[in-house]
């Protein structure tokens, strides 16, 4: 009996470590110990895990599309802010950490993790939810709200762009011929080349890089965030998964939704940071253009993680539009 209960507790504190990494306190806030860990299997068979938070069925649904990389970590200041309100539910992107992460799982699109989503909310049987995208998430809610407009409240965007994201990628004044030929190139050699791989990864996750880097940046935000999130993220990009990232990113390059966006009538809000390297603010004020019932906050001094930057002003602003009454557009 007490080999089994060892057991348990064991096998409980291995998926405990997987799920929140080595760097996260597993106590360190109060909606940690709300999250339940459930997975599903798609049509074509990828499992896909994915993770709920509250269990008031009352309460609507907010679900959260991570950035690339990124998992429940870097929404903190988030979730301590729309959890006393509404039910949350995350996944882990199909080919990333818990989820099946096989290098010949053969669909990766953007679409693929649109499809991903549907089938969790129909398994979790909820017909209607917001959606709050990040950076790669923010491709993944567009690509939903086109995909699937009936079962969308309002949209989010965060630090993103509607498609071809190595094309305009760490150019945030002007565009550079030939950026996303160059970029692709750079991956397509670290997937073959395990050596340059392996130096990046021991240099990257140098937890005396990473840590410096993270505290002298949180002392400059006034923000605690960074310190943890730097660390846990540089070992999750940098895992057993850095292949399928770096597929991910190029998946990210072939898709667009610009075309689709005037089609969307869902309300949202776009976030956006002037200062932000990977997805130019001009990419999100297209955004905002394009898309017929659009709000905006803007941040002069954002980079591309506002939500950590800005840990009460942003999810404040959120929770105001996730709760307001916005008369639909008459198109």
């Amino acid at each position: 009996m007490k080999y089994a209960s060892l057991t348990k507790r064991l096998w409980k504190d291995k998926q405990e470590l997987i799920f929140w990494g080595e760097h996260m306190e597993q106590d360190k806030y109060p909606w940690q110990g709300q999250v339940v860990n459930k997975s599903l299997k798609t049509p074509d068979g990828v499992k896909i895990s994915y993770q709920t938070l509250g269990t008031d069925k009352r309460k609507p649904v907010v679900c959260i599309a991570h950035g690339l990389g990124a998992r429940l970590y870097a929404w903190a200041p988030i979730l301590e802010t729309i959890l006393p309100q509404y039910r949350v539910i995350t996944w882990h992107y199909r080919g990333l950490y818990q989820s099946e992460t096989q290098e010949d799982v053969r669909r990766f699109a953007i679409g693929d993790h649109a499809d991903d989503l549907k089938a969790i909310l129909s398994k979790e049987k909820v017909d209607k939810a917001h959606i709050i995208g990040w950076s790669m998430g923010v491709q993944v809610a567009l690509e939903f709200a086109h995909l699937y407009p009936d079962n969308l409240e309002k949209l989010v965007l965060i630090n993103g762009t509607y498609g071809h994201a190595l094309s305009t990628g760490f150019q945030p004044i002007f565009r550079i011929p030939y950026m996303a030929d160059f970029l692709h190139v750079l991956i397509e050699s670290l997937k073959s080349r395990k050596e340059s791989a392996s130096l990046i990864r021991k240099v990257a996750t140098n937890k005396k890089v990473t840590g410096c880097l993270g505290a002298a940046y949180s002392a400059l935000r006034g923000s605690p965030y960074f310190t943890e999130v730097l660390q846990q993220y540089a070992d999750d990009v940098l895992g057993d998964s850095f292949n399928n990232y770096l597929r991910l990113f190029q998946e990210l390059d072939a898709h667009s939704v610009y075309h689709n966006l005037p089609e969307i009538l869902h309300p949202a809000l776009v976030i956006w940071g002037d200062l932000d390297p990977l997805t130019p603010a001009y990419l999100s004020r297209r955004i905002r253009r394009r898309l017929v019932n659009a709000y905006s906050m803007r941040l002069w001094l954002g980079t591309h993680f506002v939500h950590l930057e800005y840990p009460k002003k942003v999810p404040k602003r959120i929770l105001r539009f996730l709760g307001s009454h916005i008369i639909e557009p008459d198109v």
